[in-house]
């Protein structure tokens, strides 16, 4: 019975210690298991916030990403290789497999690296594209580092995100950081509504292969150029899996996470690599931008009823729905982003209403958003649903379904409290009154001299 409770209580320690909403267990496949060292700091900080981090390489045989159809691992991160290919069991139907099994991938690439067919394969299929050789440098002769880079011009020094458009979380905004960048290898996105650029190139960057063209750069056999090179990008898929793709693999080492560089010239200011790396991974790992419904509930507008089957046409109906957020490692009320709205349709084959939800309560961990509305006069099978989907935020699809009958024989008011009726009724009960007095005149107004006549002709 003791070990019986020290497994349990293990086993809540362990979910506890986890940040992430969808599980620790982190697969980090590279070279070589010594590559690591290099990213002691990267890999310490995700230790730290509760991942159990297991090391593979592509060659290895243990490595399996799903056993008796289960996931093996809830999150993937793939270091550049030197490896063509990943072998087997990371291949690219394998990985698209691990997504829609709601599997999180994080890939950081190189441009001294060339990236592996099925990581080149598994981009494709996401509608991003890597260059031909699968390798390109992003240079920039006025976003370098003066320290490391004053030659070759491969170590971008830029600004970090800024603050997303209104509606949207900026999860990857740094007031003031600035971002070093070595060995970039830039890629392009295609047109796809799932993916979502983080950090873009300036417009005076470009990408090229530098082992066919070392000095000169003709701009026809350019990759990309300028704000057409995404640098950092995420994808998330219908079913909230999420993928990102890092254009500088570097930038994740050691020496890189606070190192001090200098732009145009400048004074030395230390790089928020560090920060910009948690931001990502926790991003990709879903410990931040994940949104949770916690409950819903419809009734009629000031009954104790919840959630009842079937209603009338006509009738008054609240709406509530209960969101959290996670934050790290918390839940909190989810916060709707300036200029954005949460909506609630009511819909059998198209919408009848289309309303803004209002935030009505607010507790330690979740927001309550009501919404009241009449119900049309048209009885059927209808539904209730809320479909948020915002980038960088785990998709809320929620659809609840309702009857709603006709009014019964015995629920039409009477036809004297509807004022528009007076005239009809007054009308009939002129006509009845009118018909019992001609029906009375006629029976007791008999003719006078009908009975004189008969008496002289005897």
């Amino acid at each position: 019975m003791r070990s019986l409770l020290s497994v349990v209580v293990l086993l809540f320690a362990a979910a506890a210690a986890a940040v992430s909403t969808a599980g620790s267990r982190l697969l980090v496949v590279l070279d070589d298991v010594a590559v690591k060292d290099a990213y002691k700091q990267f890999l310490g900080d995700l230790t730290a916030r509760g991942y159990d981090i297991s090391y593979e390489t592509p060659r290895s045989e243990e490595l399996k990403l799903f056993h008796l159809g289960e996931r093996t691992y809830d999150h993937v991160l793939f270091m550049p290789t030197k490896v063509k290919g990943l072998g087997p069991n990371l291949t690219p139907n394998l990985l698209i497999d691990f997504i829609k099994a709601k599997g999180n991938i994080l890939v950081a690439l190189s441009s001294t690296t060339p990236a592996s067919t099925s990581v080149t394969s598994l981009l494709s299929q996401l509608d991003i594209t890597l260059p031909a050789e699968r390798t390109g440098a992003v240079v920039d002769h006025f976003n370098y580092d003066y320290l490391s880079a004053a030659e070759a011009h491969d170590v971008l020094v830029l600004d970090a995100p800024a603050a997303v458009r209104p509606g949207l979380r900026g999860y990857f905004h740094i007031p003031g950081g600035v971002l070093a960048l070595p060995h970039v290898a830039g890629h392009a996105l295609g047109q796809s509504h799932l993916l979502a650029p983080v950090l873009r190139a300036p417009p005076t960057a470009y990408s090229y292969n530098p082992k066919e063209q070392p000095e000169t750069v003709d701009p026809d056999d350019l990759f990309a150029a300028g704000r057409q090179l995404a640098l950092v990008s995420t994808m998330q898929a219908r079913n909230s899996a999420r993928v990102a793709v890092l254009g500088s693999a570097e930038m994740l080492q050691d020496k890189w996470l606070e190192a001090m560089v200098a732009r145009d010239g400048g004074n030395k200011v230390k790089a928020k690599n560090r920060e910009f790396a948690k931001r990502l991974s926790g991003w990709t790992f879903q410990e931040i931008g994940v949104l949770r419904v916690n409950d819903i509930e419809h009734r009629l507008r000031g009954a104790n009823e919840t959630n009842p089957g079937i209603y009338r046409v006509k009738a008054d109906v609240t709406y509530s729905i209960s969101v959290s957020e996670h934050v790290w490692d918390r839940w909190v009320p989810f916060i709707l982003p300036e200029g954005d709205s949460l909506q609630l349709e009511f819909s059998m084959l198209s919408p009848f209403h289309r309303l803004d939800l209002v935030p009505s309560l607010a507790t330690e961990t979740a927001t309550v958003f009501t919404s009241d509305l009449t119900l049309p006069d048209q009885h059927g099978i209808f539904n209730f649903k809320v479909n948020y989907k915002r980038p960088f935020m785990t998709y809320v699809e929620e659809k609840t379904t309702v009857s709603v009958r006709h009014i019964a024989h015995d629920e039409w008011p009477r036809s004297y409290v509807i004022s528009g009726a007076w005239p009809w009724l007054s009308g009939i009960a002129a006509t009845a009154t009118g018909f019992v007095g001609f029906c009375a005149l006629w029976m007791y107004s008999e003719p006078r001299g009908k009975a004189g006549k008969a008496g002289k002709g005897r």
